[in-house]
C-alpha cells in the first residue's frame, strides 16, 4: 500500500465530511487507506462516518487523547508506505496526493535519497489568503524575538529577520524548511516510527515544531511543496479561548525546555514573549461582529437549487450557469459588494474551488466577497471567512 492518510477528529462533523469527500476524490488512483481517528466527540462525527464513509477505518476513543496520541493510535493501524497526517478542517485538491507522492519518489530517488523528512504543502483559509505558517523556521530566541518585535514585517526579505515563516522561501516557490504546520504532515511510516511518532508529553500546539525539529535532529530535511494547495480552516480545530492561551504557555515551555539550554535570562524573555503570543493569539480569535453577505452567487449547473436557496437564504440568490460560462468570477462583482460566492461541488471539482478562492486573493474587485462550498450530496453550505473563527454551516435540508 502506498498512502495511509490520517485524520484526527474532534467535533467538526461538517467539516470532517467535507474533507473525506475531498480526501477520497484525491485517493482515488492511489492504493490507499483512510483511517479517522475520534476523540470522544459529543456531536454525530462517528454517525455520520459509519453512515457516509462505511468503508473507512474508524476508531473512536472514550476520551480525548489529545493530538500527538490521537495521531499516534491511527498511525500505529497504518500500512501505507508513506503517512498523510491531515486536519479534518481541511480540502485537498484531486490531485494533491499524486502530486505529493510524485515529489516524494523524486526526493528519494535522488543521490541523498534517505534525507527527506516531513514533506508540508501551500496552505490557505476559506478566503483564499495564504497560510504563513506553511513553513516556518525553528523558534529560537532570536526567531522569536524577530516575531514578536515584529522586525520580520518591516524586513520581510531578510533571512536575519525573516525565519519565523521561513520567509527566505517564497510562497510560490518548493524548498527546504524546518518545521511544517501539522494540519498536513506527509512522511514515510518507518521515519515517523524511527523519531518516535508524536511526543505524547505534548497536547497540543508544539506538537508539529517538536516532531519537524526531531526530523531536523535526525539529519533529514523537511520540505514545503508549492505545488498543491490545500484549504485549511484553521479556526475550526481549537475555539481561542483562555483554555487555549493556558495549553499554548504550556506547549511552547515544553518545546523550549525540551530541546535548549535556558538561563535565566532565557526563561524570562521566553515567559514574556510566550505571555505576548498567548493574548494575541486568544484575541485574533475573538469574534467579530458578522456582516451577513448582501446577494448571493450560486456556481452550479442546477438552477433548481439556485430556486430553493433563495427560499432558504432568504435572499436573491443569482445563477452562474457552467454549462454555458467560464469557471471565473463574474466581472460584474465589484469591490464591496459583499456577495457571497456558493461553489456547487457537484459540478465544481474541489480543486476548482482551491482556485477560485486564490485567485480571488489581491484582486481589488474581490473586496467583501466571501465563498462557501456545497459538498457532492450533501445538505449544507460550508465555509469560512476568517481563520481566527469558527465557520460557517447553513443546512440547506
Amino acid at each position: 500500500m502506498q498512502l495511509s492518510v490520517i485524520i484526527l477528529n474532534y467535533n467538526v462533523r461538517f467539516f470532517l465530511e467535507q474533507c473525506l469527500l475531498s480526501v477520497q476524490n484525491a485517493l482515488e488512483t492511489i492504493d490507499s487507506e483512510i483511517i479517522v481517528i475520534d476523540n470522544n466527540s459529543s456531536d454525530d462525527s462517528c454517525a455520520m462516518m459509519k453512515q457516509r464513509f462505511p468503508k473507512v477505518k474508524l476508531i473512536e476513543n472514550n476520551e480525548n487523547l489529545g493530538f500527538p496520541k490521537g495521531n499516534n493510535i491511527g498511525v500505529a493501524q497504518a500500512q501505507g508506505e508513506y503517512v498523510c497526517i491531515l486536519n479534518p478542517d481541511t480540502v485537498v485538491a484531486e490531485d494533491t496526493f499524486v502530486k505529493v507522492l510524485a515529489f516524494a519518489r523524486l526526493l528519494h530517488s535522488s543521490p541523498a535519497n534517505d534525507s527527506m523528512g516531513i514533506i508540508g504543502c501551500k496552505l490557505i483559509d476559506g478566503a483564499g489568503n495564504f497560510l504563513p505558517e506553511s513553513k516556518r523556521g525553528v523558534p529560537t530566541p532570536w526567531v522569536a524575538f524577530a516575531k514578536i518585535t515584529g522586525l520580520y514585517k518591516l524586513f520581510p526579505k531578510s533571512e536575519t529577520f525573516g525565519k519565523y515563516y521561513a520567509q527566505h522561501l517564497r510562497e510560490n516557490e518548493t524548498g527546504k524548511v524546518d518545521i511544517l504546520v501539522g494540519a498536513f504532515m506527509f512522511m514515510k511510516r518507518d521515519l515517523y516510527f524511527e523519531v518516535g511518532g508524536f511526543d505524547e508529553d505534548c497536547f497540543m500546539y508544539s506538537d508539529d515544531i517538536d516532531l519537524s525539529y526531531r526530523m531536523l535532529q535526525k539529519g533529514k530535511s523537511n520540505y514545503y511543496f508549492h505545488e498543491t494547495t490545500v484549504i485549511h480552516y484553521k479556526g475550526e480545530s481549537t475555539v481561542k479561548d483562555e483554555t487555549y492561551m493556558k495549553r499554548f504557555q504550556e506547549a511552547m515551555n515544553f518545546f523550549y525546555k525540551k530541546h535548549f539550554r535556558i538561563s535565566v535570562l532565557f526563561s524570562l524573555f521566553m515567559k514574556i514573549g510566550i505571555v505576548f503570543f498567548s493574548f494575541v493569539k486568544m484575541f485574533q480569535g475573538k469574534p467579530k461582529i458578522k456582516i451577513p453577505p448582501k446577494s448571493y452567487l450560486l456556481y452550479s449547473s442546477n438552477e433548481k437549487l439556485a430556486n430553493k436557496l433563495t427560499l432558504i437564504l432568504q435572499k436573491k440568490v443569482s445563477f452562474h450557469d457552467l454549462k454555458t460560462e467560464k469557471m471565473v468570477i463574474s466581472s460584474s462583482l465589484r469591490s464591496g459588494d459583499e456577495t457571497e460566492i456558493i461553489l456547487d461541488n457537484e459540478f465544481v471539482s474541489f480543486k476548482e474551488s482551491i482556485a477560485i478562492l486564490e485567485s480571488s486573493r489581491n484582486k481589488p474587485r474581490s473586496v467583501g466577497i466571501t465563498f462557501k462550498i456545497i459538498p457532492k450530496n450533501a445538505n449544507f453550505l460550508i465555509g469560512s471567512n476568517n481563520s481566527n473563527e469558527r465557520g460557517e454551516i447553513i443546512k440547506i435540508e
